[in-house]
């Protein structure tokens, strides 16, 4: 049990003097205060997280999808702390063996899903395996340094990572950023304009994003020498921070064969979506295309440690393009992440993760459809296996609603919901362009009975909500 105990509760500071000392002396440069006062936890387990009183507040959104395996996993924990006692650092110039077992087993299931022969390159944290991408594009492709990317669209906030960010306030206060990606429109099937299917609404912008290449004029593509001007295009198959969307199903598909026919490559960005968040390991397996980068971080060690890394087809990556010191991180694929990461992709492969996912994610999706139902502030609920969204808007069901979800998220965290006589808190992550998307990522062990909960709790959030805006 990771409750605080009493001797925790007894030998730390109050909140008052930890909020104080907070305001003092860290850096906010890394910090989003969601309410006033922030929210200080003491303990964490399975789906739930804990104040110092004991408290519960129930996750759905588990740390931006980093712990997709509950957190404190008695078996994950158990591999860290065994590797602590075994070999707990190592430099990265040295070899370990998890680390080749690590690389070898995500190589072959890639060339197993996609065909293609590649290798592994580990560092430590979503934006720092982008930044390591973008050197290998730019190096594949003879250095060539401009990138296609999604409007919504989010990849980190380092230099290289905000560069094909699209949301431009990453970048405000750093200079100008000359290798700033071109951003082009991603399907958002809830906002698509009137009398489109979702699927004509992906054929119309795969059609205007092939355009661009029709002539030299649209400043892309030099058709005398058959070049373009791009390296690659940066893509996450379900936007996250933008929203949790998910885009029709042909879309991708017909993306794909367009860069394909003019040489860009497809980065594909899994930090969030993947190990089995959308109910397949890769979110891009559901789109029926082969990518020929993948990015992935978070739930690869599930919160315990940060290690990322990035997968490429052979030939952008061995060691004659890609030599030694092409890049480096003193702790890249440090032996305690990778052993964990090793462990995850074991469990996952003794468990039917992708049967388990889809039904939770259909029962889930299911609860947040009686709430749409009750509630016209709810204009939209979709979701891919347990990756879910709800956009909140007026009461005309379309308008986005900042107040009101911030008034959900307030209540939420104030702890005062109630649960079968009991007082608990729930955890919501907000997104969407307009900020009034709730995006739902809970564990993916959640049980019928928690998600029963979940939903019982959104409803009396969105209800009192209501009643004090």
């Amino acid at each position: 049990m990771s409750k605080p105990t009493k001797e925790m509760i007894n030998s730390r500071p109050d909140d008052a003097v930890l909020l104080a000392d907070e305001a003092k002396y860290c850096s906010f440069g890394d910090t989003v205060h969601y309410v006033e006062p922030p929210k200080i936890f003491d303990g964490c387990e399975g789906s739930y997280m804990y104040d110092k009183e004991g408290k519960a507040f129930l996750d759905l959104q588990m740390w931006y999808s980093a712990c997709n395996f509950g957190y404190a996993n008695e078996r994950l924990n158990n591999v860290l702390k065994k590797q602590i006692d075994t070999l707990p650092q190592c430099a990265s110039q040295y070899l370990h063996p998890t680390k080749i077992e690590l690389a070898k087993t995500i190589a072959q299931g890639m060339e197993q899903r996609f065909g293609y022969q590649g290798r592994v390159h580990f560092n430590v944290g979503g934006s720092q395996c982008i930044e390591d991408s973008l050197k290998v594009v730019r190096n594949a492709t003879g250095g060539k340094s401009l990138m296609f990317a999604f409007q919504g669209g989010y990849h980190g906030r380092t230099l290289g990572a905000s560069s094909i960010t699209s949301s431009y306030r990453y970048r405000r206060r750093y200079g100008h950023f000359g290798d700033r990606a071109m951003f082009v429109p991603f399907p958002y099937p809830f906002r698509r304009p009137k009398g489109m299917t979702a699927e004509e609404y992906g054929e119309h912008l795969v059609a205007e994003f092939a355009r661009l290449f029709e002539t030299e004029y649209h400043g892309v593509w030099d058709p005398k020498v058959g070049q373009a001007e791009y390296a690659a295009f940066y893509a996450e198959p379900l936007q996250a921070t933008g929203g949790y969307i998910v885009p029709p199903r042909n879309y991708f598909k017909g993306l794909k064969k367009v860069l394909d026919q003019y040489g860009i490559l497809l980065v594909v960005d899994e930090i969030q979506m993947g190990f089995y968040r959308t109910g397949k390991l890769w979110s891009i397996e559901h789109f029926d295309v082969k990518p020929d980068v993948v990015v992935f971080a978070k739930a690869l060690t599930n919160g315990l440690n940060p290690l990322g890394g990035l997968w490429a087809r052979e030939e952008l990556i061995n060691p004659e393009v890609f030599p030694v010191g092409s890049t480096h991180s003193t702790f890249a694929s440090n032996p305690l992440g990778t052993a964990v990461g090793l462990e995850v992709l074991k469990m996952t492969s003794e468990t039917d993760y992708e049967k388990m996912v889809m039904d939770s994610g259909a029962y889930f999706l299911e609860g947040l459809k009686t709430l749409e139902k009750k509630h016209k502030e709810i204009g939209e609920v979709d979701g891919l296996g347990l990756a879910l969204r709800a956009e909140i808007c007026t009461d005309d069901g379309f308008t986005a609603n900042k107040a009101l979800v911030d008034k959900m998220v307030d209540i939420g965290m104030s702890g005062d919901l109630d649960w079968k006589g009991n007082k608990m808190g729930l955890v919501l992550d907000i997104g969407g362009y307009y900020k009034n998307v709730i995006t739902f990522a809970p564990s993916l062990h959640i049980t019928r009975q928690e998600i029963d909960q979940g939903i019982e709790l959104l409803d009396q959030l969105i209800t009192r909500a209501k009643k004090e805006l």
